[in-house]
């Protein structure tokens, strides 16, 4: 395989790992504090997409305020599903939980199907962001560089936020007890809507920049994009933020790249996902950045 071949599989690589980096922060934040995979995420990172689309699209509206209509839209339905689906849950036993996860989950999409309708509607790309450019024989396109920037200066935020502020603290000291932190004055349901607040909003970055790169939404477009970054919480270590971040570049590094060494395998790349979940399974259940963690009965 050619130099610039190589490049440019590299560039798609990390553009697409970078998304699903960036929807498996809102599975690992969540589990972290609560122990709970929360199914809902791949609906809200569907969310963001559609009300980019609307706000746009539908309604002509330039895209800065579009992109911030859709984010506070996707952290408000992420808040609401907290309240309604987890928080009346917070001491029930976890397959409770579990099972409210994925009832939410098939609201959603069904919810979605009504009010959006089955079909799938295209997005339009502003052509500053697809604008093909060359350098060096490698073709560019400035959005394939605008999604990883983007994801990686919000990761970088975001373990800015974790480590250096009380919230941040809040968030650490729950992950490991949040009876004890509670009793230390804490306003436990006020931090625990804060991560859901997060996650979504990353949820809601990220189906922007997928709508932008795979230019369409539909009701269930975050069932598979979803389901591989909860892939890639569990590859990177389930509660790790650098984890999910790791396990989302690995991810899609693992798509790109067998798919381009082996064009053959095309028709495959989506069972290589969930392979690698069966092995890393089996491997280290802990992830590569995950810490054993004991189960609370």
């Amino acid at each position: 395989m050619a130099l610039n071949t190589f490049l440019q599989h590299f560039i798609n690589a990390l553009g697409l790992g970078s998304l699903y980096g960036l929807i498996a922060i809102g599975y690992t934040m969540v589990y972290g504090i609560l122990r709970l995979i929360n199914f809902a995420h791949g609906d809200i990172f569907m969310l963001g997409a559609y009300f980019v689309f609307f706000a746009t699209i539908q309604y002509k509206l330039p895209w800065a305020l579009g992109v911030f209509i859709a984010i506070v839209g996707a952290i408000l339905c992420g808040l609401l599903v907290d309240l309604i689906a987890y928080k009346p849950l917070r001491n029930a036993p976890r397959i409770s939980a579990l099972i409210s996860a994925i009832g939410v989950s098939f609201f959603i999409e069904n919810a979605s199907m009504v009010a959006f309708t089955a079909k799938p509607q295209a997005v339009v790309q502003p052509k500053q962001l697809v604008e093909a450019f060359s350098v060096g024989g490698v073709r560019l396109v400035p959005l394939n560089i605008i999604v990883p920037a983007i994801s990686f200066v919000l990761v970088g935020a975001l373990l800015w936020m974790i480590y250096r502020t009380k919230q941040g603290l809040a968030m650490r000291s729950i992950s490991h007890d949040i009876e004890t932190t509670r009793l230390m004055g804490v306003s436990v349901n006020r931090i625990i809507a804060l991560t859901f607040a997060i996650g979504s909003g990353l949820a809601a970055v990220a189906g922007i920049m997928w709508a932008l790169r795979y230019p369409k939404v539909e009701p269930l477009m975050g069932f598979t994009p979803g389901f591989k970054a909860f892939i890639a919480a569990v590859f990177g270590g389930i509660g790790s933020i650098p984890g999910a971040m790791l396990g989302g570049l690995s991810l899609g590094f693992i798509e790109i790249m067998s798919v381009a060494f082996f064009p053959k395998l095309s028709g495959y790349k989506d069972a290589f996902a969930f392979v690698l979940l069966v092995i890393i399974l089996l491997v280290k259940p802990t992830g590569l950045m995950g810490e054993k963690l004991e189960e609370k009965i």
